[in-house]
C-alpha cells in the first residue's frame, strides 16, 4: 500500500510542477485572466506556488503545509476565475472549474493523509 500512495504522491504533484511552469511560459497571455491589479505578476506568484507546493509533496518536506494552501488556492482559482464563466455556458470554464475544484480534494486528501513535519 505504501508504493500505491507513493505513486499517487508522484502522479499528483508533477503536474502541479507542470501547471507551475506553464505559468512562467505563458505569463503575460494568462495575466488578461488575473481579475485584479498587478496581473503578470499574480502570474508568476501562482506559478511559484505551483512548484513549490509540487516539490514540497515530492521531497515530503512541508507538505501537509503545502497541500492545504494548494487547496485554498485552487479553490480561489476555481471560484473567482473559472466559475463566472461557466455560469455564463463556457464548456472550457466548467472544465477548468470541476478541474480545480478534483484538484483542491486531492490536495485536501493527501494533506490529511500526510506525515506531520
Amino acid at each position: 500500500m505504501d508504493a500505491i500512495f507513493k505513486l499517487g504522491r508522484f502522479l499528483f504533484a508533477i503536474p502541479m510542477i507542470i501547471f507551475g511552469v506553464f505559468h512562467f511560459m505563458n505569463a503575460d497571455a494568462m495575466a488578461g485572466w488575473v481579475p485584479i491589479p498587478g496581473g503578470v505578476f499574480w502570474i508568476y506568484f501562482t506559478g511559484l506556488a505551483l512548484v513549490a507546493a509540487g516539490v514540497s509533496i515530492i521531497i515530503r518536506k512541508k507538505d501537509r503545509l503545502a497541500c492545504f494552501l494548494l487547496a485554498i488556492m485552487l479553490l480561489i482559482f476555481a471560484f473567482a476565475l473559472h466559475l463566472p464563466g461557466a455560469m455564463d455556458g463556457d464548456q472550457n470554464s466548467m472544465t477548468a472549474f470541476l478541474k480545480d475544484i478534483a484538484l483542491a480534494g486531492g490536495a485536501l486528501a493527501y494533506g490529511s493523509m500526510a506525515a506531520r513535519d
